[in-house]
This record gives C-alpha cells, structure tokens and sequence, in this order.
C-alpha cells in the first residue's frame, strides 16, 4: 500500500509533542489524524478507517493501556504503536499485554518511527496466509508442516523448542516477543519459566542460524522484554541517536 494512502492516528495529550508528530510524519507522506485521549480515539476510529494508531501510554482520563485493550477488543488487527518512556521496562511489558504490536521509546528518531509505521501498515494490508504456510524472511524458510528449517537452502536441524521459539519470533517478524509468550509457547515448566534457560536456548538458535548476538542478523535482545526477529524491510536503529531529528 502506499504510504501516501496511509491514514496514522496520533494519540497525545501533549499538544506541543502532537503537533510535532504531525508535522514530521506529514512531511513523509503519512495522513495524519489526531486524538487528544483514549475517549476521543475510540470515537475518531468509529468514524474513520485508520491504518495504525501511534498512542501514548501516559495520559489523563482513559490512560494508554486501557485504550490499547479497548481498541484492540474493536479494532482486533489494527496495529497499536505505544509511545513509552525511555527505560521503563514495566510499561513496555504492560503494553504488550494490553494488545500493543509494538511501543517507541521517547526520545525516539522520526527515521526509526517512520520505518516501524510502514512495517505496522504494510503488514495490516498484507493478505492473511494459512497458519501452516511456510514463512520465508530474508535467507530463512521455516515450514510448519514438515517441521524444517532451512538457510540459504541448506537444512538446519533445531530441537522442538528451538524450532517453536523460532516459529513465534519469525510470525512475528519486527515486532516484540516478550518472555511471557515463550512461555506460554514453550508450555511453561520449573526449567522452561526460567529466563535463564530461554537465553541459553536463544543462544543455541542463534548459533545454529549463524547469528551474531552483539551484531544480530536475525535475532535481537529487546531490552528486559523478550527478543525480536528482524523485519528484513525495517532498519534498526541502535548506539547514538541523532538529535537533530529526534522527538
């Protein structure tokens, strides 16, 4: 889709931030709506077909995650980018649980926002493939049926863990996979709820694929959160921010 078509709603209680926002995502070809609140959202979302809402997690009245729940229960694939405090790790957990596909830490740069946006529009416009499809990112293919793994055509023998670990990181390509979803995945035990034991078995997925931890190509540490597999199309953006064109 083009992102000229794209419609963004911006939740923000701080006009001076909102209008910032506006103006640098407008300038990149996002149409761009605003909401004052969680009330006002919901409202503007019943009246208009938005392509991804950007919401801040701290506001007065109805907060961010209580307008993230809501707006996923009505608007269940519409994908939610939180806006979060830098370092709050808590608030990052709590809005994935509440229904966020992923969150932006303040201050962020307009570049790493404008790319995370189209990956969330992209994907909302994509067409949904059967559960059991193989799923192909860069040079891996993981084909749920026969239960394989290849890179670069050459086959990659994985445990069941490794494999289920690396089937919900690449369904989920570019967004965040908290601990807690691992657990659930991998059916939660004394050994598997250890977070000790989820890094060993990252660090064992990630040896097999070749992937370098302090320079991942696939997979990513999420701060405290959980871990990331690369969305090919999607730059990430790591050591000093630019602050020139941060927000």
């Amino acid at each position: 889709m083009d992102v000229i078509q794209s419609k963004i709603l911006i939740v923000e209680d701080d006009v001076a931030l909102r209008r910032s926002l506006r103006s640098a995502l407008s300038i990149v070809g996002f149409d761009i709506g605003e909401a004052g609140n969680g009330e006002e959202a919901i409202m503007r979302l019943r009246m208009i077909d938005y392509d991804a809402v950007l919401l801040d997690i701290n506001m007065p009245g109805m907060g961010g995650m209580e307008t993230c729940s809501r707006i996923r229960r009505n608007f269940t694939r519409l994908p939610v980018l939180m806006l979060t405090v830098r370092g709050s790790e808590d608030d990052k957990v709590h809005a994935l649980e509440s229904g966020a596909d992923d969150y932006i830490t303040k201050p962020f740069q307009v570049r790493e926002l404008t790319a995370r946006l189209r990956a969330a529009v992209r994907r909302y416009h994509a067409p949904e493939t059967p559960a059991e499809s193989p799923i192909h990112i860069g040079d891996i293919v993981l084909d749920p049926v026969r239960h394989e793994v290849q890179k670069a055509g050459v086959r990659i023998h994985l445990t069941p863990h490794e494999f289920d670990a690396l089937k919900l990181l690449m369904s989920n390509a570019g967004r965040p996979v908290p601990h807690a979803r691992f657990h659930a995945v991998l059916r939660p035990s004394d050994e598997v709820s250890d977070r000790a034991y989820l890094r060993v078995l990252i660090g064992q997925l990630r040896k097999k694929l070749g992937d370098d931890s302090n320079n991942p190509t696939y997979i990513e540490t999420d701060g405290f959160i959980g871990y990331r597999f690369r969305d090919a199309s999607i730059q990430m953006f790591s050591g000093e921010r630019n602050t020139t064109e941060a927000i």
